[in-house]
């Protein structure tokens, strides 16, 4: 038998909601795999949603960058929140967004060579590195370009702690900027029910099926419970299928619509995300600091 550590106990609890015990026998029955223990909860009806938390541990800044019908969503880390404030740092970010929105470089090797003021733009992160006196990253990127009648909607949440840029075809950019507003608060998946993979809706019809099954429904009305509950399942994910921020009373996908638009793509960037960071006990790196 695997053996369960508190760590994975309060795993799954933040993920779920769930009491301990319960995390606990949910981990043990499948051998300490999470993601199938979050399914064990959800088919006993114990926890009804699979959120999975990333922990957002990193630092540093999204941005968007236009130039033309092209734009660069990007992301710039570094060690602590203070630089994120680093006029020097933001600056940079923003050079090196402009950069990429202007060369289209294919990769992150590309994109560091792109030729700069100083060199190229690796030379500009190594130089704010030694200046700033902390370690600066370009972790990701990417370059989107859209046709004359489509137009970009960029957001920057708490100055770039979030970032999405989005692609809306017709309409105007106000609406597109509303779009990637409500991205960066919902943080959809998928444009719509098309994009998502077919294996992802089938595992998921098959939790619904066992949840409704543990309930003790009757078969005959399983199948449209499962749909029902489908239906929720890609709202939660789909852009076009969720409540507008603005205007909880219509779907993202009917006020575009109502202003003569349709959804075409996004990206969305939240420094951080899906980056472990060491956790450090705050009070004894200053004390370690003042020995």
């Amino acid at each position: 038998m695997a053996k369960i550590t508190a760590a994975q106990v309060k795993e799954l609890r933040d993920k779920t909601g769930v009491g301990m015990m319960d995390a606990k026998k949910a981990l043990v029955a499948v051998e300490g795999d999470m993601d199938k223990a979050i399914d064990f909860l959800r088919e006993k009806g114990i926890a009804k949603a699979a959120k999975k938390s990333d922990r957002v541990a990193a630092e540093g800044l999204a941005d968007v960058e236009v130039v033309g019908n092209t734009a660069a969503i990007v992301e710039i880390n570094a060690e602590t929140d203070f630089v994120a404030q680093n006029q020097q740092f933001k600056d940079l970010v923003k050079s090196i967004a402009t950069a990429i929105a202007k060369n289209k470089p294919a990769d992150l090797e590309a994109a560091l060579a792109i030729k700069s003021e100083k060199g190229t733009i690796n030379d500009e992160i190594i130089e704010a590195t030694q200046v700033i006196g902390e370690k600066i990253t370009l972790r990701r990127f990417q370059v989107v370009e859209k046709s004359d009648s489509e137009n970009f909607g960029v957001y920057l949440h708490m100055g770039g702690r979030i970032a999405v840029l989005t692609v809306v075809d017709g309409a105007d950019e106000t609406v597109a900027k509303d779009v990637a507003m409500h991205i960066a608060a919902s943080n959809p998946k998928y444009v719509n029910r098309d994009q998502v993979p077919a294996e992802e809706v089938e595992h998921e019809k098959a939790v619904l099926t066992e949840e409704a099954k543990n309930e003790g429904k009757p078969e005959k009305i399983i199948e449209k419970m499962v749909e029902g509950r489908l239906g929720k399942f890609f709202a939660e994910i789909v852009l076009d299928e969720q409540d507008f921020v603005k205007d909880p009373d219509q779907t993202v996908a009917k006020y575009v619509a109502s202003k003569n638009g349709a959804n075409k793509s996004f990206t969305r960037y939240e420094v951080g995300e899906g980056i472990e960071k060491k956790a450090d006990n705050f009070v004894e790196e200053v004390m370690s600091q003042v020995k």
